[in-house]
């Protein structure tokens, strides 16, 4: 007979990573797994609520986030979104704070195995002393991973760490080669990946909290596929001399038809109405998710290119800290010379279901790994702006795959309205953007196929069942 396996995941605290690991955990939990959800309190009851049929196999273990003093987290700060981007360090700091209430908790409940963030570098301690095996979840492409490299090289003895600066990371290393890669040379954003390469607060770089998670783990699960990134599951598993994993997308699930209908009855309506009533694959979905904190510049950039563009759209923005209200948001009558094509929402916006509406046919982005996964499993043609973080990178695998336009950028980072607007009619409506049109529907029938996400999922599962019997 077959015992129960019960695995732990740890998160990094932002919902680029806790949603990622909320997905996984419904996925575990459908395959038989026990998942214990490791977060703090106000981060559990962000999270979605739980398939009622798989309840009784995740369980949500709250933490309090350690307080710092000196004011350096605001109050009721538990996620990035909650903060600044100068105040992520504090955040870090307090994160690597959780390790005695975690370490205890481990010691009572004595589970299989823990999958953890490699964000989370100290569950490798915890795991070393428990004698608990540990698996790395990555929420990033099997891309990005490569790019960052094997974990000698982001040690930091001085010896070995040869990407140190932003510098160096304008050039892809010697082990990876992206058919794009000239543009990294002048690309700004790609620069904002060296937070991987500075240190925070508690005095580890977040480079060398990968290369520990990396060392510690017996494998790395990656939020991807084979059939997507076979050549660098390859090539990173090469790197790091251990397995590694897909998971499959993990892609949020559709709404159905009472979700839909729902929506269309609440709050929402009069958006849905407006959706209803425009041609199918006609309107560009904008949106920069909460990660992306835009400048006055940039957002009003962004909006001039929109409205060139003449085409019509739904943006989602999130309200900006430098805007004194919402109409401050956007350039002076924005509002009303679109007001026959487009409509704006300040604030949350139920993604899925915009995406998932028949009348929405492309989407203007950030190249964020998730929602760029939402929106290739509705098969929409995408134009990415990328910022931080693994956007720049998901960016250049997506040219390369000729599945993206990608927003040019000066030498400075700067990038104009009409660039914004060339490509939104390019990729939306113009003859130039036939082939990619016809490889986003290729890569679509990947994304949205079902039976391959479970097989992948079946396949995690398998290794976590056979490996606890090691």
């Amino acid at each position: 007979m077959e015992r129960d396996i019960h695995a732990v995941l740890v998160p990094f605290l932002a919902f680029g990573h806790l949603m990622p690991f909320y997905e996984l955990s419904v996925a575990l939990a459908k395959g038989g797994i026990h998942v214990s959800f490791v977060s703090t309190p106000k981060n559990i009851l962000r999270l979605p609520k739980l398939p009622p049929r798989l309840s009784p196999l995740i369980t949500f273990v709250s933490l309090p986030l350690p307080a710092l003093g000196s004011g350096l987290l605001p109050e009721g700060a538990e996620a990035t979104v909650d903060l600044p981007t100068d105040k992520t360090e504090h955040l870090m700091a307090a994160f690597d704070l959780l390790k005695q209430p975690f370490k205890q908790f481990v010691a009572e409940q004595s589970p299989d195995w823990i999958v953890t963030d490699f964000a989370s570098y100290w569950t490798v301690d915890v795991a070393k002393e428990y004698h608990v095996p540990i698996v790395i979840f990555s929420a990033f492409s099997a891309s990005t991973n490569v790019f960052f490299g094997p974990p000698e090289y982001l040690s930091g003895d001085g010896r070995r760490r040869v990407r140190s600066s932003p510098e160096d990371l304008t050039s892809p290393p010697w082990w990876v080669s992206f058919r794009s890669s000239v543009s990294y040379r002048h690309h700004e954003a790609i620069r904002t990946i060296a937070v991987f390469y500075t240190a925070n607060a508690s005095g580890i770089a977040d480079s060398e909290r990968f290369a520990k998670a990396l060392h510690g783990c017996r494998a790395v699960a990656i939020r991807s596929c084979r059939k997507f990134e076979d050549e660098y599951f390859d090539l990173f598993g090469k790197i790091i001399g251990k397995p590694v994993i897909p998971t499959g997308f993990l892609p949020p699930e559709k709404p159905n038809k009472t979700q839909i209908a729902a929506a269309h009855d609440g709050p929402w309506s009069k958006i849905f109405e407006w959706l209803d009533e425009q041609k199918p694959k006609s309107v560009v979905f904008v949106g920069f998710g909460s990660e992306c904190k835009l400048s006055r510049d940039q957002t009003y950039e962004i909006a001039s290119g929109v409205e060139s563009s003449e085409l019509q759209f739904f943006w989602a923005l999130r309200k900006p800290s430098w805007a004194s209200d919402d109409l401050d948001a956007l350039p002076p009558e924005f509002n009303r010379r679109t007001s026959g094509r487009g409509r704006v929402c300040i604030g949350w916006a139920p993604q899925i279901d915009i995406l998932a509406h028949p009348s929405i046919g492309g989407s203007l982005f950030h190249a964020g790994w998730g929602s760029m996964i939402e929106t290739l499993q509705f098969g929409h043609c995408m134009v990415v702006l990328p910022f931080v973080i693994d956007q720049p990178l998901n960016a250049r695998l997506l040219v390369e795959k000729g599945l993206a336009i990608e927003v040019e950028r000066g030498e400075d980072g700067s990038f104009s309205g009409n660039d914004v607007a060339l490509c939104l009619r390019k990729a939306m409506v113009s003859k130039e953007g036939d082939e990619m049109r016809a490889q986003v529907k290729k890569a679509a029938a990947i994304f949205a196929d079902q039976k391959l996400q479970d097989l992948n999922v079946a396949g995690f599962v398998e290794y976590l069942k056979k490996g606890s019997a090691c």
